[in-house]
């Protein structure tokens, strides 16, 4: 790219420890999801995070429709930053899409990662013969015509959806990031994500894998992370006794006893 990518993609560092931690967000919110965990992981690691393209601050500024109509094309992104900040070996953290953009990064560039961290990620949304993905194609196009039709209702009723409990500060700080995506691009987006298919690239991940995720999720089933974990070999599953999709905002507790066990010790 021809502008530095961690400053185009509002990238921050912090942190006192020497090992390099990745933070990368998942559709609706931005960097900022991540401020309950932060505390946890500065004493621990060198802490890098970033907006997603179409996301944040600048987000109309760092979106590509052609790039970005893949998620590969984030996975890119995510390459491109890390080369840029000579990061080696890390231990990546991705919730929803940056699970799975984590996912084909670390399976274009195993060197580059250490471990996976993915919360609440799906390798296919739509159902398929033998997958439960959660989702029906009426349910999609019904979600895209919403969206079209009047975005601002449509977050209103989608955001304490997705968040899955009664925490207006949540719901509040989720409203505000996706008002902040322009609709078009949130649209184009969700389109991205939700017609996605990266099934075939589970078993082509080296890289060890923790995967996270809530009992109950409007998103991503339980039976999707026993099939990720299932398919991504020596992978562990922490089903965390709770609702919504976004644990690490609702649940920083349940999550961080989560990585104080699995990143205490060696990566097998």
């Amino acid at each position: 790219m021809c502008v530095e990518s961690f400053e185009r993609f509002n990238g921050r560092r912090s942190g006192e420890g020497k090992a390099v931690a990745i933070l990368s967000h998942g559709f609706g919110t931005d960097q900022t999801a991540w401020n309950a965990l932060r505390p946890w992981f500065e004493p621990r690691y060198d802490v890098i995070s970033f907006d997603l393209a179409g996301c944040g601050p600048q987000g109309a500024q760092t979106y590509d429709f052609e790039r970005h109509g893949s998620l590969f094309g984030y996975a890119d992104d995510l390459l491109d930053i890390l080369d840029e900040l000579d990061v080696h070996n890390c231990t990546y953290i991705g919730h929803s899409m940056s699970g799975m953009i984590g996912a084909a990064a670390a399976v274009a560039r195993p060197e580059l990662f250490e471990r996976l961290v993915i919360i609440g990620a799906s390798p296919r949304y739509l159902d398929d013969d033998g997958y439960t993905g959660g989702f029906k194609p009426q349910d999609l196009e019904q979600l895209f015509e919403s969206m079209r039709a009047n975005y601002q209702a449509w977050i209103a009723g989608f955001a304490p959806m997705v968040v899955g409990v009664e925490d207006s500060a949540v719901v509040a700080d989720f409203s505000n990031t996706l008002f902040q995506m322009r609709p078009d691009i949130a649209l184009n987006t969700s389109r991205t994500i939700f017609t996605s298919d990266l099934r075939s690239l589970a078993a082509r991940v080296s890289t060890p894998v923790h995967l996270i995720q809530t009992a109950h999720d409007v998103a991503v089933p339980v039976a999707v992370g026993q099939w990720l974990a299932n398919a991504i070999d020596g992978a562990t599953l922490d089903v965390i006794d709770a609702s919504g999709h976004l644990p690490h905002m609702t649940a920083p507790d349940d999550v961080m006893r989560i990585l104080e066990q699995r990143l205490a010790g060696p990566t097998r």
